[in-house]
């Protein structure tokens, strides 16, 4: 029971920010637990990268160009998963950062990150949610919080209050969608070394990853592959009792009760 909780043979998955970092990861990982994966971002060639390394490990991707701001775009693309077969997983990681404290935030600032951080993320939720319902799928849905959520980062206002806000879309989804065996569940990530946390000239990043990694018990930063598997856990039938639940894999730089 063990092994097959995790296999996915048979299954479809839908990925969004699947072109780099913990999207591409992601899915690739599901593609080797023997989903057919789809692949969404707006960056065209790093989503036909992801794609091929799917392929190249013997999986099945398809890839999907959008920007999960365009709700009607990513409705397109779940029915189109939809009218070849039941989506069983969805995973919204697609996010931004912007930097700037609350004093500099613009109203543009704001409005950017929220579209990408809590929209893209509610939208995503809600076709996968509606697709799943039509079908008569027991599916799961995993969202992308942040460590950010947890501790007050200077600079990190946008970026932050949209991750707090995914963890409430997150609990509140999966009260409503649970009766019809959804589950909805999100991860916090720590730091981790991906396109995004990499912003720095690389002395000043070295440096930034390594005050990070002394804070960790563990003594280093995250890779995008810990997440992946956090991921394939919580849409895992390992996980068939867990919903509204937030998983930190931080390398316990922070330990909420």
């Amino acid at each position: 029971m063990a092994l097959t909780a995790y296999d996915f043979t048979g299954r479809t998955a839908f990925v969004t920010g699947a072109a780099s970092g913990i999207g591409r990861a992601t899915a690739t990982l599901l593609a080797q637990a023997g989903a057919t994966v789809h692949c969404a971002d707006r960056d065209e060639p790093g989503l036909h990268e992801t794609a091929k390394l799917v392929s190249e490990q013997g999986g099945t991707a398809h890839t999907h160009v959008l920007d999960v701001t365009d709700h009607a775009s990513l409705a397109a693309a779940v029915a189109a998963v939809t009218a070849a077969g039941p989506l069983h997983t969805m995973v919204a990681v697609a996010g931004i950062m912007h930097t700037s404290t609350v004093l500099e935030t613009r109203d543009e600032d704001l409005d950017r990150v929220l579209a990408v951080n809590f929209k893209g993320v509610l939208y995503a939720c809600q076709e996968a949610a509606r697709s799943m319902i039509a079908t008569g799928t027991r599916g799961s849905i995993v969202t992308m919080a942040s460590g950010a959520m947890d501790t007050a980062s200077p600079g990190l206002l946008c970026y932050s209050v949209t991750k707090a806000a995914v963890v409430q879309l997150t609990k509140t989804l999966a009260t409503e969608v649970g009766q019809h065996g959804i589950r909805v569940n999100a991860i916090a990530p720590g730091w981790i070394r991906t396109p995004m946390t990499d912003r720095h000239e690389p002395a000043a990043q070295e440096q930034a990853e390594a005050a990070m990694a002394r804070r960790s018990p563990l003594g280093r930063v995250g890779e995008p592959q810990d997440i992946a598997h956090a991921v394939l856990h919580l849409a895992s039938d390992a996980a068939a009792f867990t919903t509204g639940q937030i998983l930190r894999p931080n390398g316990g730089v922070a330990m909420p009760w």
